[in-house]
């Protein structure tokens, strides 16, 4: 709610159409340590590799671009997550560079995607 509140978007909740079954979330972050907001989504196992992630990640980053204007959108992810890393490129994400968002915690890769370049 206080992402809502500051920046007018948060993580959302995504959920089956028909049975209203909570299956994972996806939305956009604000992170200190980044210069741009992120774009982040996570499933349940069992609604994995079914096309639920890029759906709401597409709606996500039209929002993105109509309601809230947003030029440039990150990602991050796990160095060795390749089924994210195909689901960002799939989106248009370009991978940038390996970054650390603390000392204290592991490596990520950075992706971006520049509306403007669209």
């Amino acid at each position: 709610v206080a992402s809502y509140e500051k920046h007018g978007f948060g993580l959302n909740l995504m959920e089956l159409r028909e049975s209203h079954t909570p299956i994972g979330m996806c939305g956009l972050l604000k992170r200190e340590e980044l210069p741009e907001p992120d774009i982040g989504f996570a499933l349940l196992p069992d609604f994995c590799s079914k096309g639920f992630a890029f759906e709401a990640a597409a709606a996500v980053l039209h929002d993105a671009r109509e309601r809230l204007r947003l030029q440039r959108i990150l990602a991050i992810t796990s160095l060795d997550n390749e089924a994210s890393i195909k689901l960002l490129e799939r989106l248009g994400f370009k991978f940038e560079r390996v970054i650390e968002l603390a000392a204290d915690r592991e490596p990520v890769r950075l992706f971006s995607l520049d509306h403007s370049q669209q």
